[in-house]
């Protein structure tokens, strides 16, 4: 069988992306996805930072099914019974648009479409079982008995890529390079999420929880606000659950999370429409090794291209972004004939002049400093508790607020010296 130019594996937005500039500009491509569908195993939060690749998508995402723009920032410490909230909100974020919320089963399957209208194969249900090889290189792939020869295959199948490690492009990861995630979206009308959300029609919100939410563990949960459904969900680390005596049911983090006092009365009268779970990349920069070899490139999840921030979370726009340089490599490569790794490798040197490994680079500690469990134990318990005794008032005499809060500031030991030296290590992240 003749070879085509491009084979992608997976349909998520790292594939579609990639597949999009390759058919603007005439490359022969076949996106397939081991999914009923783009987007039916994706379970991002998922909110997508448009600034970033607003330029470089150009007119990829002109219509595109957003949910809400996010004009609303919230970061929630949980304790045990108690919580202090942080909301921020500025005109900037309603004048420009900074991101927007989306379900990606509507986000992807509206990228698909818009690429099959143009000619470009998309096949669904297709599950990838093995690489083709040729003399060295990477060949196609192969799917049972069928067989599809390409002289580029491109990899964004996905944070536990098959087809990465196939390659050989990336060794088993450790199990604190991951966390899984569990979502919810639940069907809330739009009227009753501009309420209780405090925003305008259009506009949404995007909300983090950290502490007991996951019970001390490694992770968090989140909330973004959609038209008319709500996504909700909670994130741990692997490493964290493995290690949790007495051992934690991972699913259940979500359950108790929702019985919340803060969550009830958000959630009143919510329907859960949609449930899934999935594997997060955690390792940030240091979980990206080779991005290519011969006949083959690796972009997305795939590539290690997410982000922890600890204030937020990244990766659609790095899988965008990812995507289209791996389609611009291909078509240099494709005018001098040469799939090799020598002239594929030119994909990590746009990589590293582009945001993705930029950003990637600069945050390059923040996993390290997460593994710290005072950040998901002690803050969350501190700062919610200590507010406590500076606004309870009872028979006692209060005495001067300044030497509550001293006196409450000694009490926890956010004073020792422990204490201090992880607020100084901030300026290392």
């Amino acid at each position: 069988m003749d070879k085509i130019d491009v084979v992608i594996v997976g349909a998520g937005l790292a594939g579609l992306s990639c597949a999009h500039v390759l058919a603007r500009h005439g490359v022969q491509v076949v996106v397939v996805e081991r999914g009923d569908f783009p987007g039916s195993k994706n379970m991002t939060g998922g909110r997508l930072y448009l600034l970033p690749v607003k330029n470089m998508a150009s007119d990829m995402l002109d219509g595109a099914p957003f949910e809400r723009k996010v004009v609303r920032e919230r970061w929630t410490l949980l304790g045990s019974g108690r919580s202090v909230s942080l909301d921020h909100t500025a005109e900037r974020f309603r004048e420009e648009d900074h991101s927007y919320t989306v379900l990606r089963a509507r986000l992807d399957r509206w990228l698909s479409e818009r690429l099959m209208a143009r000619g470009v194969f998309v096949i669904p249900k297709y599950r990838v079982d093995d690489l083709l090889w040729e003399g060295g290189a990477v060949a196609g792939i192969k799917a049972g008995p069928e067989e599809i020869p390409a002289h580029v295959v491109v990899a964004c199948d996905g944070v536990l890529s098959f087809m990465a490690q196939k390659a050989g492009l990336r060794p088993a990861m450790a199990p604190k390079s991951f966390a899984v995630g569990m979502k919810e979206v639940r069907e809330l009308s739009e009227e009753k999420i501009n309420d209780r959300f405090n925003v305008e029609a259009g506009e949404g919100a995007a909300h983090l929880f950290v502490g007991d939410v996951t019970k001390s563990m490694f992770g968090g949960g989140f909330l973004y606000t959609n038209r008319d459904t709500v996504s909700i969900g909670v994130v741990a680390g692997v490493n964290a659950l493995m290690q949790k005596s007495p051992a934690v049911d991972a699913p259940m983090l979500l359950e108790m999370f929702k019985e919340r006092y803060e969550m009830t009365r958000i959630l009143e009268g919510s329907k859960i429409v949609e449930y899934s779970a999935h594997v997060i990349p955690e390792a940030g920069y240091h979980g990206v090794g080779k991005l290519c070899g011969n006949g083959i490139l690796l972009a997305g999840d795939a590539a290690g291209f997410a982000l922890n921030m600890g204030v937020t979370v990244r990766g659609m726009e790095f899988a965008i972004a990812s995507g289209m340089i791996a389609a611009e490599t291909i078509i240099q490569a494709r005018e001098s004939g040469d799939f090799s790794e020598s002239t594929l490798s030119d994909y990590a040197r746009r990589l590293k002049e582009n945001f993705v490994m930029k950003d990637l680079e600069a945050a390059k500690n923040m996993p390290g400093y997460l593994e710290n469990e005072s950040f998901f134990s002690y803050y969350p318990e501190t700062f919610p508790g200590l507010l406590e005794k500076i606004m309870w008032f009872d028979e006692n005499p209060k005495g001067p607020l300044g030497k509550t809060l001293w006196d409450g500031l000694k009490s926890s030991g956010m004073l020792s010296m422990k204490r201090l030296l992880e607020l100084y290590r901030i300026r290392k992240i």
